[in-house]
């Protein structure tokens, strides 16, 4: 089975959620700093890491993304039943 690792930031706000994007890629801030201070789930604790998980477990969105996706790369707006997501994938095997 496919697995990955990833990162996120959700946010309820699709304009807000371009804008922290924007704000990651030139450097402004990053990717750990913009899930501290504006993710709306636990994981922003941990600078929205979501550990290792097996392709399915997430929401098909989420899936979609990280399993096919280029690594390394801040991806989204993603919309899920959640609200905006920016998904970063750090690992993929």
């Amino acid at each position: 089975m496919a697995t990955a690792s990833a990162r996120h930031i959700l946010v309820n706000d699709e304009a807000f959620c371009n804008e922290l994007k924007e704000k990651i890629n030139s450097g402004e801030i990053t990717f750990e700093q913009a899930a501290k201070e504006n993710s709306s789930c636990p994981s922003s604790a941990q600078g929205g890491d979501l550990g290792t998980f097996g392709q399915g477990q997430m929401v098909p969105e989420f899936d979609k993304v990280v399993f096919n996706d280029e690594v390394g790369v801040v991806h989204g707006p993603v919309q899920t039943q959640f609200g905006y997501h920016l998904l970063e994938v750090t690992e993929r095997s």
